[in-house]
């Protein structure tokens, strides 16, 4: 189903947004493919392929998430922009600090165990990622903009323009952005916050519906002034 967006796309962009992962990797690449077939049934001029963050952690296999993720993808001629979420800000933090640390003890207690046990690293507790891994984590962005949109993980502080927004709030908050009643710099697709179904206000719009806790993995699709949905 097509529904009226709250604001537009440049002409000819199609984007497909997805949503949290946190270690559901069946469920991406049937996302992936769901994605891939759209593209082909109905074309666009340009087309940007972007994930939300949050790959890791919770779920059964964040490893093949990254893995998939350092790929080329569903649509190797698509922009691609990976954003990072809190649970690659842990990661990274945890990788960088080391065993033992406060970094790797907030990040396993946030699900990082399923992390380590998905690269075969529980037992020992190190973990030695993958070249092409380690240089996915270290590439993720922030944020990224497009027409009337600002695409983040978890959202933004309403009280302050986006030049002066912090990464902690752009990776970590809830309130008060999710209540917020009045415009915003920019309509906001977010992930971070869990819902049932994908949350479409006038100056937000939320995609992570719990994939790892049984809920499906949503990919958000604008085009011009209209947006819709797919899911796996």
């Amino acid at each position: 189903m097509e529904y009226a967006a709250p604001g537009r796309l440049p002409e000819g962009l199609r984007v497909y947004a997805i949503g949290d992962v946190h270690g559901c990797a069946t469920r991406l690449l049937a996302l992936h493919a769901a994605i891939a077939e759209d593209w082909r049934a109905r074309p666009a001029a340009r087309c940007a392929l972007l994930h939300l963050g949050d790959y890791v952690d919770r779920g059964p296999d964040s490893a093949a998430v990254i893995e998939a993720l350092a790929g080329p993808g569903p649509l190797p001629a698509a922009e691609r922009i990976d954003l990072m979420g809190n649970h690659e800000a842990m990661m990274r933090a945890a990788l960088q600090e080391g065993p033992g640390s406060a970094a790797e003890e907030l990040w396993l207690w946030n699900g990082g165990d399923a992390t380590l046990d998905s690269y075969g690293a529980a037992a020992s507790g190190r973990l030695a990622l993958p070249a092409a891994h380690r240089a996915f984590l270290e590439g993720l962005r922030l944020s990224w903009q497009a027409g009337d949109y600002l695409f983040v993980h978890a959202g933004i502080d309403p009280r302050k323009p986006i030049a002066a927004q912090r990464a902690q709030d752009m990776l970590w908050i809830r309130e008060p952005f999710l209540s917020w009643p009045r415009p915003l710099p920019a309509i906001i697709v977010h992930g971070h916050t869990p819902c049932r179904a994908p949350e479409r206000r006038a100056n937000r719009i939320g995609i992570d519906t719990g994939a790892v806790a049984g809920g499906p993995l949503t990919c958000l699709v604008l085009e011009a002034a209209s947006l819709r949905f797919l899911s796996a």
